[in-house]
C-alpha cells in the first residue's frame, strides 16, 4: 500500500506512524482508518525488524483532535453502526498487535484521538496535550470503544463525567487518573516513548506478546483471564527463551534473547 494520511519510518527497530493529516489536525478519516488497519493487520504484523511502534501526530497542535465530522454528515442508523464497527475493528487490531504500541500524545487527542491513544498499551503524554471524548456537543457517543476504554483506565464515575460533560482533561490530570503513562516537556514524547520501547526490547519478545494477550483477555467478554494467564504461562516455559532467561538469572549475567 502507498499511505497518502499516515507517515511511516523505522528507527533503530521501531515503527513510527506519524497521522499526518496537519491542517486538519490529523483528524481521522476513511483513507487514515483503512491506512491504518493495513499496517496492523498485514505490513506492521508480517514485519520481523521492528520490536515496537509508535504512533504520533503531525504537528504541534493535535495528536488527533478526532474522527473527520464531514464524513459523518448524512448517516443513517445502519451507516453509523458499520462506521462504528469498523472503527472498533481497526482499533482491536492495536490493541492486539503482538509488539508493544504506545502513543506519543503531543497534543489534542479528542473524540477518536482519545479512543486511538487509549488502543495503544502505553501513553506518554506532552505537557500540553489535552484528552477528552466530546462526542455529546454533536449529539453522539463515543462509537471506537471509547465508552468501554475509559471506564478500563479511569473507572467508572470520573469516566462517566468525562462522556457527558465533554469536558477536556489536561496531561497532569490523566497522569493523575491512570489514562497515561509519563508527561514529559512538550518535544519529547517521541523520544520518551523511544526509551520505555527500548527497554522493553531488551525482555523476551514472546513473553511481551503473552502479557498484551493476557492482560486483554482480563477484559474480554466470556474470557477466563486466569485461564489465559496459565496457558500463557505453560507456553512460555517451552520456549528456549525462558530456557535463556533461566540460565542467565544463575549465571548472573543479561540474556540474550531470540524470540524463539
Amino acid at each position: 500500500m502507498t499511505y497518502e494520511n499516515l507517515q511511516i519510518s523505522i528507527e533503530d527497530g521501531i515503527a513510527i506512524i506519524t497521522i499526518n493529516r496537519e491542517k486538519a489536525l490529523n483528524a481521522l478519516n476513511r483513507k487514515t482508518m483503512s491506512e491504518l488497519r493495513y499496517f496492523f493487520e498485514t505490513e506492521g504484523a508480517d514485519r520481523t525488524d521492528i520490536s515496537g511502534v509508535i504512533i504520533t501526530g503531525a504537528g504541534e497542535k493535535a495528536f488527533v483532535a478526532g474522527a473527520d465530522i464531514t464524513e459523518f454528515q448524512g448517516l443513517n442508523a445502519a451507516q453509523g453502526k458499520e462506521l462504528s464497527q469498523y472503527g472498533q475493528d481497526v482499533f482491536e487490531l492495536i490493541e492486539e498487535f503482538k509488539k508493544p504500541v504506545v502513543a506519543a500524545v503531543n497534543g489534542f487527542a479528542l473524540g477518536g484521538g482519545c479512543e486511538l491513544a487509549m488502543a495503544c498499551h502505553l501513553r506518554i503524554a506532552g505537557e500540553k496535550a489535552r484528552f477528552g471524548q466530546p462526542e455529546v456537543n454533536l449529539g453522539l457517543i463515543p462509537g471506537y470503544g471509547g465508552t468501554q476504554r475509559l471506564i478500563q483506565y479511569i473507572g467508572k464515575t470520573k469516566a462517566t463525567e468525562l462522556m457527558m460533560t465533554a469536558d477536556m482533561i489536561s496531561a497532569t490530570d490523566a497522569l493523575q487518573l491512570g489514562l497515561v503513562n509519563y508527561v514529559v516537556p512538550v518535544g519529547d514524547e517521541v523520544a520518551k516513548a523511544k526509551e520505555l520501547l527500548n527497554k522493553i526490547a531488551t525482555k523476551a519478545p514472546g513473553a511481551i506478546a503473552k502479557i498484551i494477550k493476557t492482560v486483554n483477555a482480563y477484559f474480554a467478554a466470556e474470557t477466563d483471564g486466569f485461564a489465559s494467564e496459565v496457558s500463557a504461562f505453560g507456553e512460555c516455559c517451552a520456549t528456549e527463551d525462558f530456557r535463556e532467561g533461566a540460565a542467565a538469572f544463575v549465571e548472573k549475567r543479561a540474556a540474550n534473547f531470540k524470540g524463539k
